[in-house]
Order: structure tokens, then sequence, then C-alpha cells
């Protein structure tokens, strides 16, 4: 059995210094709807996916999982979001930075065919407003046939 083909990813779980500062970010800033809150967790509804985040020392004092922290402004995690148009790309992106969202940049044009804005969270993950050009991911991106991937 290989876990990518068998199972669909269902949350992604980003690891966070203070959670109450996060909830306040991703419900406050961004518009996400908090779904369920524990010591040193939370995690939000979102559209296919649940997104959660978890303090570090909370999830290494119970896991015993590495509390290590990376430096201040290392990007650990790259959330996407496709968007349909490039106007509803340029409409997210000026609502956020309404809301002091820290971008990078506005969005831009970028080689692999896609207009892109980034941003990120109060612990750096990085995230990414994206939408295809003419043609989609087109030849700059390698595609596969499903059947073809060899696995269990």
């Amino acid at each position: 059995m290989s876990l990518g083909k068998v199972h669909a990813i269902t949350d992604v779980c980003i690891l966070v210094e203070d959670v109450e500062r996060t909830v306040r970010f991703y419900t406050e800033k961004l518009g996400f709807a908090l779904r369920r809150r524990a010591e040193g967790f939370a995690d939000f509804a979102g559209a296919g996916i649940t997104l959660a985040a978890w303090e570090i020392e909370h999830i290494h004092t119970h896991t015993g999982v590495s509390g290590r922290r990376a430096p201040p402004g290392t990007h650990k995690a790259c959330i996407a979001v496709e968007l349909e148009t490039r106007s509803a790309l340029y409409m997210l992106y000026e609502e956020l930075r309404q809301r002091d969202v820290p971008f990078q940049a506005p969005p831009r044009e970028y080689p692999w065919n896609a207009c892109c804005a980034y941003f990120t969270d109060p612990d750096d993950t990085l995230w990414e407003l994206y939408v295809w050009g003419d043609g989609g991911p087109g030849d700059y991106h390698e595609t596969f046939d499903r059947s073809d991937l060899q696995g269990d």
C-alpha cells in the first residue's frame, strides 16, 4: 500500500510559537472559521482541507518530536491557494492588504506561467496566492499520467 495513492491529505498542520496569536491572525485577517480549540492547538474549517496550528512546545512535550525552532524569517512551509482569475487574485490581495497582511510584493507574473502574491503569517509560514496564465502550467511543469506511476 502506498500512502500517496491510497489516502488523501486531509489536514495541513503548521507548527507555531503562539497558538493564540495564530488564531487571531487566521480568523481576523484571513477569515478562517475556528473549528476546534485545545491547549496548544487549533484547527480551522477550510474548503476541502483542514488547516491546523500546533504550538511547537506542546507537540514536543506530548509526542517527543523535536522542539527545535527555525530562526525568525525562515520559511518552514508554503501553503498555496489557486484562484480562478487574475481579478479574483487582485481583489483578495487588496482585501488582505487592507487587513495588514504582510505581503512580499503585489501580485506579479512569474516564469512558471502564474501570477502570484506571497505573504507570511506571524510564524513565517509562507502563503502563495496564484492564478495560472493561459494554458495552465504548460511545459514549465512536467506532467505525469497517474497510470504510469510505479509503486505498491
